[in-house]
């Protein structure tokens, strides 16, 4: 996945990824820039984190910058594009992978848990979808992947909050890959489960011992963003959840 012409979607493209800070969001900026992108890091908190990402970024010869912006807000999603737009150009590629995952049980589930996970997972990737459209529609050109996760099709066991978050993303990722199809932008979902440094992984390890996944093993980093980087570089798949799991759960 390092050599640009491998990717005609992705090269000499801008880049955008939410919550790209660390984990999954990392990753898959530093292989953005592999495959020959320009790279916008997002983050809420850690800037630390999201300036070693943009170090890495730019230690693979391509330009990058790290925004700090909450990005469930509309006022600063706007100025994020705006930062991005100013600096390295229109992101033409867009990864949204910001979210959270605040595990909860049923009977212990509040409101508030509710209104921040659809919040923080799902209207923010409505919010920097729409703020990124407009530059897609008018060149005719655009990639994006919904980062959602196999709670979506399972219901998982961080609790129902978060899996409506995440089946909510594959809802939006649907529709807007109908409407926009015919324009020159794909829009797609990657449902990952058991990714061995994400918080997901962390919060169901107790339950999920790698002996009970069919490939006997947790999967990493690398293999998420270089199934997000097939999914981008792809422009005749749209509409598609890839499901990445190990085999723990089988879609048709």
């Amino acid at each position: 996945m390092s050599d640009p012409a491998s990717l005609p979607g992705i090269a000499g493209r801008v880049a955008l990824v939410t919550g790209g800070s660390r984990g999954l969001g990392a990753g898959i900026a530093v292989a953005l820039a592999g495959a020959g992108a320009d790279v916008a890091v997002n983050y809420v908190s850690d800037e630390a984190s999201a300036q070693r990402v943009v170090e890495r970024v730019r230690a693979l010869g391509r330009r990058a910058l790290a925004v700090r912006a909450d990005v469930s807000r509309a006022d600063q999603v706007a100025m994020l594009m705006d930062a991005v737009g100013s600096e390295l150009g229109v992101p033409l590629v867009l990864v949204n992978n910001a979210g959270i995952m605040r595990q909860r049980a049923v009977d212990a589930l509040t409101e508030a848990d509710f209104d921040e996970h659809i919040a923080v997972n799902l209207k923010s990737a409505f919010l920097v979808t729409q703020a990124a459209l407009p530059a897609m529609r008018a060149a005719r050109f655009g990639r994006i992947v919904m980062m959602s996760s196999a709670a979506a099709q399972t219901g998982g066991r961080v609790g129902v909050h978060y899996a409506a978050s995440k089946a909510g993303m594959l809802g939006l990722m649907h529709g807007y890959a109908q409407a926009l199809a015919g324009e020159g932008i794909t829009v797609n979902a990657i449902a990952p489960a058991l990714i061995s440094v994400t918080d997901g992984a962390s919060a169901t390890r107790t339950a999920a011992n790698p002996a009970f996944i069919p490939v006997k093993r947790f999967g990493t980093v690398e293999e998420c963003a270089a199934l997000t980087l097939a999914a981008l570089g792809n422009g005749y798949l749209t509409g598609q959840t890839l499901s990445l799991n190990g085999g723990l759960v089988m879609t048709s």
